[in-house]
């Protein structure tokens, strides 16, 4: 989700999509079928053209896989599509590390984000080990929707999407947004310039009076 951090070490490799490691646990899958749907409707040529541009972010560890921190929503909707190989673009080479301090640092730049879909933090063992393992929350679709639709403004904080679906979750029924998604995104549009939810990376609402 988020590239911060030192450079020194980028470079692009080419990596197999189904070797790539996600840095996350769940996925928005509404985003990852709207990612689906654009790559049907483009050309040979621009398929070409769309997979030499969008390089995946990775950082080398363990076992020298790469662990990406971005994409994880394109790479699944591209392994849906058939797509097989992309280009990494390695942040870091800690592949050196002993895994424990491996995730302490992915921690410190902010490029591991082991929640689940009900928003508990998970011990990184419980990471999926392929992006086709990810899982699907109901809510990261919605808050990735909320922002697309003008809810709240695109943010450079790690993992804003994420803290949305977090507030999103005592606003909208689960069974609201799986039954009918429209109806949940009017009703998180609603809340979502309440002032309860200006410490969110994007909002927009009203400043409280005092």
């Amino acid at each position: 989700m988020n590239a911060n951090g030192p450079t020194a070490d980028i470079r692009l490799v080419p990596a197999k999509l189904e070797a790539l490691r996600p840095t996350q646990i769940t996925v928005g899958y509404h985003e990852v079928r709207a990612k689906r749907a654009h790559w049907k409707s483009l050309d040979r040529k621009a398929r070409a053209q769309a997979i030499a541009t969008h390089w995946f972010p990775a950082v080398l560890g363990p076992g020298n896989a790469h662990f990406v921190v971005d994409h994880h929503h394109l790479g699944l909707a591209l392994i849906e599509e058939g797509v097989r190989e992309v280009k990494t673009m390695v942040l870091r080479d800690l592949s050196w590390l002993e895994p424990d301090m491996f995730w302490r640092m992915m921690e410190h730049y902010q490029w591991v984000h082991p929640f689940g879909p009900d928003g508990a933090r998970h011990d990184y063992d419980r990471l999926p080990k392929t992006l086709t393992e990810l899982v699907d929350d109901p809510y990261r679709s919605l808050a990735g929707e909320l922002r697309r639709v003008g809810g709240y403004a695109k943010d450079a904080a790690p993992f804003s999407e994420f803290l949305w679906a977090d507030y999103l979750r005592s606003k909208v029924p689960e069974k609201r947004i799986r039954k009918n998604f429209d109806k949940a995104l009017g009703q998180a549009l609603a809340c979502a310039h309440e002032a309860d939810a200006r410490y969110l990376p994007g909002w927009s609402g009203p400043m409280p009076t005092t």
